[in-house]
């Protein structure tokens, strides 16, 4: 991804969030399977109030957005002090938890309900295991999770 786009997301996540009426300042920082949009400033901390409901909420615009613009295995994140990368490593160390208790009881491990963004994290850890998988199932945009032993 190129500079050009990095900086049209910052543009954009600062525009939602000034018409939010927040005074946020974005930076971005970029990894082959990531662009993460950290904000940062005057009433950032409203963004992760309720579990980051308004922090998730302005995660799926601003990825809504710019689907198009990212690679097809990047992805784009939006984080306010902290608060997604904390979570993101809380949830994936539970799905380390979550398979290697269905790997030694033999009975499959249910999380949710989750977003895509989470199913993804979950999934991804499962996979680094090697001895389990895991399967989404629901009908809706938040799902469960199913971890079971191979």
């Amino acid at each position: 991804m190129n500079s050009e786009h990095s900086t049209r997301i910052v543009e954009f996540a600062t525009a939602v969030t000034t018409a939010m009426g927040l005074k946020l300042q974005a930076a971005v920082t970029e990894t082959p399977e990531l662009l993460r949009v950290n904000l940062s400033g005057e009433g950032a901390e409203w963004l992760v109030r309720r579990r980051g409901e308004t922090l998730n909420a302005l995660q799926h615009i601003v990825a809504t957005v710019f689907r198009d613009s990212v690679p097809e295995e990047q992805r784009i994140a939006v984080d306010c002090l902290g608060f997604r990368q904390d979570k993101d490593a809380e949830l994936r160390n539970m799905a380390l938890f979550m398979a290697g208790k269905a790997v030694d009881t033999g009975v499959a491990q249910e999380m949710g309900p989750l977003n895509p963004y989470e199913r993804r994290i979950v999934h991804m850890a499962v996979a680094e295991r090697g001895d389990a998988t895991s399967e989404s199932i629901g009908d809706a945009f938040v799902k469960t999770v199913i971890i079971s032993a191979k």
